[in-house]
């Protein structure tokens, strides 16, 4: 017998793996982690994608935005996250100010990836020349429509987007051009089902919601808001799953169970 203990290899989720779910209709599986810790318990519940989200400003630092969190902020716990998970593709915010230009967002970009080993950025807006010009050095990105934290103060307050007609047109007309520019994928944030439905069925790319409706390909929630423990108003498009379960394993286990059942979101928690 052999003195040697064979190791199972885990293997990482790529975006290849998510491009098949969105092609066989299986829903992807996302939440947000800030800590080795939290990264490692919500990867060993089977989500698919982990979501260094700048919303750590609001929801780690206690800020009232996302605008404080800094490419330091964000490269540390991209690191640590990366730390705790084994399987889960792990996407990365570029905060605030941090893609003004396309060199400059591919040179923050890069940190995210060689430093802070992440597998993918997010940028809010359609910034067609960023990405553009990011998905030619080879970074994998993924675009950002709908709400946009970043842009709160141009906004006034955190409201659905798309309601009306032009509107809805506009974020349509975004979502085909982030695609045609070369994002692999794409996340809706606060806009009504039926345009996040609309958008899903005519992009090739995987649509995540986040209070986008039911028919989006995949779901990401903020964690501290699905375990309800975060410390503003929980929003109505997400649920606390403490409720029903007896520790915060199961408790991300339901989601991910109740998203890949179409049983999350409810119209309760749509637009």
């Amino acid at each position: 017998m052999s003195q040697y203990t064979t190791v199972t290899q885990v293997k990482t989720k790529t975006i290849i793996d998510l491009q098949k779910m969105k092609q066989s209709g299986q829903k992807i599986t996302s939440l947000t982690a800030y800590d080795a810790t939290f990264a490692a318990l919500i990867d060993r519940a089977g989500i698919d994608v982990l979501l260094v989200g700048d919303s750590l400003g609001m929801v780690v630092q206690g800020h009232s935005s996302t605008l404080p969190v800094s490419m330091q902020d964000m490269l540390y716990h991209t690191q640590i996250v990366s730390r705790g998970s084994q399987q889960a593709f792990i996407i990365a915010d570029l905060p605030f100010m941090s893609n003004a230009t396309p060199i400059q967002a591919a040179q923050n970009a890069a940190l995210l990836i060689q430093q802070g080993g992440a597998k993918m950025v997010k940028l809010e807006g359609a910034r067609i020349e960023n990405i553009e010009f990011m998905v030619r050095q080879g970074i994998p990105v993924c675009a950002h429509l709908g709400l946009l934290p970043q842009s709160i103060y141009q906004l006034g307050k955190y409201a659905v987007q798309g309601k009306d007609a032009n509107a809805a047109e506009n974020i349509l007309a975004d979502a085909l051009q982030v695609e045609q520019a070369g994002a692999q994928v794409l996340i809706l944030e606060c806009v009504p089902a039926a345009l996040a439905q609309q958008i899903s069925a005519q992009l090739s790319i995987p649509v995540i919601g986040i209070g986008a409706g039911v028919d989006c390909d995949g779901q990401v929630l903020v964690v501290y808001d699905m375990l309800g423990i975060s410390l503003g108003k929980i929003p109505r498009f997400t649920k606390n799953y403490m409720q029903q379960v007896d520790s915060i394993f199961e408790a991300i286990q339901a989601y991910v169970q109740e998203v890949k059942e179409c049983q999350f979101p409810l119209a309760e928690h749509s637009f």
